[in-house]
Order: structure tokens, then C-alpha cells, then sequence
């Protein structure tokens, strides 16, 4: 297999030194892609432990609170229910802001303007037991909800980055630095060509020189 090297280089001494110099650095950019994309992957699964976890938590207890919900609508009927909902105070308004993680740039839920632990605005004599158990568990599931919907947005934004970083890896270890080797490599030829040329030249003129003076004695 031919090597490819940079199309129009030049096989001269400043050329080579500007070739090692780009080897330098495409190599210190490799590593520190490395280990870029290093960090990033152990900070993907570690955030893909803490989604499964929160996932199973949150499952189970969206179980409890749709439980409790059915039992409310199997008591007062599915009507009654549905109009006490429309008396649920609002919880504001959730806001999307941006952080950092390993200069990945990830959503943020802010979460100053929520409001937590709401009371229902409707009469308990309306109402039953087990739609106050619905709505308290739904609403202490709520920051977990928020928590879980940050997570899976992590989990979004570093996938992205690791494949990124992924590529930019792959583009220097298959592309860039082969070529830049082989580069090297042909002009440090092309220079030991030139200079056993030049070392044989010197020889035959030394020899016709010695050979001129051999005939004028």
C-alpha cells in the first residue's frame, strides 16, 4: 500500500522542520483528545447508572401515585375527579438555562420558580382520601421528574460530544498523522537521496581534479 503524504510539500530542510514541528502538536492534540474522550465516557456511564436508578425509583412511585388516582376515579367517578384537577394551584413556570460539564455545554432546569408542596384548592368533603394521596405523591414526584428530564438532557449533550470527540480522534489517527509520518519520512529520503548524489558528485570532481594534476606532472 502507498503511503499518501500533504500533496505539494516542498523536500527541503525548512520543510521538514515544519513537518516535525505539526507532528508535535497533532500529537499532543491526540492525546489530549484521548483523553478528553476518556473522561467523557466514564462521566456518560456514571450519569447512565444515576438515569436506571432514578428511572426505577420514579416508576415505582408513578405506580403508587396512578394507583391512588384509580382508586380516587373508582370512588367519586372520572368526572368529579377531572373538575377537582382544575383546582390544583399551578406550580410556575420551569425555565431552561445552560451548564458545563467537561466543557460540554448540557441544559439546566431552574428551578427557583417552581413552587413546591401546593395544597389542592378543593373541598375535602367533595373530594376523597385517596385523591389527596394522588396529588401528594404526584407532586413530591415532581423534582424527581425535573431531576430525571436533566439527566436524560446530560445524557443527550455528552453523547453527542463523545462521538464529536470520537471523530476528531479517528481523524488524526487514521488521516492526519499518517500522512504527516509518511511525509517525514519522504523528505528525510529525499534529502539522504540528494546528499549521496552530492557525496558522489564531490568524489568524481575530486577524482577528474586529481587526475587533471596527475597529467600536467
Amino acid at each position: 500500500m502507498v503511503e499518501q503524504i500533504i500533496e505539494g510539500v516542498n523536500p527541503t530542510r525548512m520543510e521538514l522542520l515544519e513537518i516535525r514541528k505539526k507532528i508535535e502538536l497533532a500529537e499532543k492534540g491526540h492525546k489530549l483528545l484521548e483523553e478528553k474522550r476518556d473522561a467523557l465516557v466514564e462521566k456518560f456511564f456514571n450519569i447512565i447508572n444515576k438515569h436506571h436508578s432514578l428511572t426505577k425509583e420514579i416508576n415505582q412511585e408513578l405506580q403508587e401515585a396512578f394507583t391512588s388516582l384509580i382508586q380516587a376515579q373508582m370512588i367519586l367517578g372520572e368526572k368529579q375527579v377531572e373538575e377537582a384537577s382544575h383546582m390544583i394551584e399551578d406550580i410556575g413556570e420551569i425555565q431552561i438555562q445552560e451548564d458545563n460539564i467537561m466543557g460540554v455545554k448540557i441544559p439546566k432546569i431552574n428551578k427557583e420558580n417552581i413552587k413546591k408542596n401546593t395544597k389542592p384548592l378543593y373541598g375535602f368533603l367533595e373530594t376523597c382520601a385517596k385523591l389527596d394521596d394522588a396529588h401528594k405523591k404526584f407532586n413530591e414526584l415532581l423534582p424527581k421528574l425535573l431531576h430525571l428530564a436533566e439527566v436524560e438532557g446530560d445524557i443527550k449533550s455528552l453523547s453527542t460530544e463523545i462521538e464529536k470527540t470520537k471523530r476528531r480522534v479517528n481523524v488524526l489517527e487514521n488521516n492526519l498523522l499518517p500522512k504527516l509520518h509518511a511525509t517525514q519520512r519522504y523528505i528525510e529520503m529525499q534529502l539522504d537521496e540528494r546528499e549521496r548524489e552530492d557525496f558522489f558528485r564531490r568524489k568524481r570532481i575530486k577524482a577528474i581534479m586529481e587526475a587533471k594534476k596527475e597529467s600536467i606532472a
